[in-house]
């Protein structure tokens, strides 16, 4: 599977990005999954349904299934947080996987960059940044886009993915 990245500081834009990018990128025909990082405790069940009942109560893996998908969850409890590398060997084999976050992880990236937010850009520090998807001019020693210029980035990462 071929990897890339989208990363940036909080308010960046990296969702809205991730969220075009799948969709233009699959619109060609390219099969796509994500990988998305949260630096804080989120839960996709909800209390009281079945599920959450089985996973408070001790489980370490409930698999929830029905006609139209399934989703696996797995409760660390003292587990550390696994690896990209250990998360993408769960994934279905695809053509492309999208990353979101990951910011120091060392896979190929496009840095999502929102001047009001106030950050500096991370792309002059980090060579894993190949290119910066900008809402205003910056200066920096790689490819520019403009962040809502949704094809011209799909069409940097396929070919920087050789796809």
């Amino acid at each position: 599977m071929r990897i890339y990245g989208v990363t940036g500081w909080k308010n960046a834009g990296k969702t809205g990005l991730m969220e075009r990018l799948v969709a233009e990128i699959t619109g060609r025909g390219v099969s796509v999954s994500t990988v998305k990082h949260a630096h804080h405790t989120f839960d996709v069940d909800q209390p009281g349904k079945d599920s959450h009942r089985h996973r408070v109560a001790g489980a370490s893996e409930v698999l929830l299934a029905s006609g139209n998908r399934w989703a696996l969850m797995h409760e660390l409890r003292d587990e550390e947080e696994p690896t990209l590398e250990a998360l993408l060997t769960q994934l279905a084999p695809v053509d492309l996987v999208l990353v979101e976050g990951y910011k120091r992880d060392r896979h190929p990236k496009v840095e999502a960059f929102r001047a009001e937010t106030g950050n500096p850009l991370i792309a002059p520090e980090d060579d894993t940044i190949r290119a910066v998807a900008a809402d205003s001019a910056v200066e920096v020693d790689r490819p520019v886009f403009d962040l809502n210029d949704t094809c011209a980035i799909a069409d940097f990462i396929l070919r920087e993915v050789g796809l």
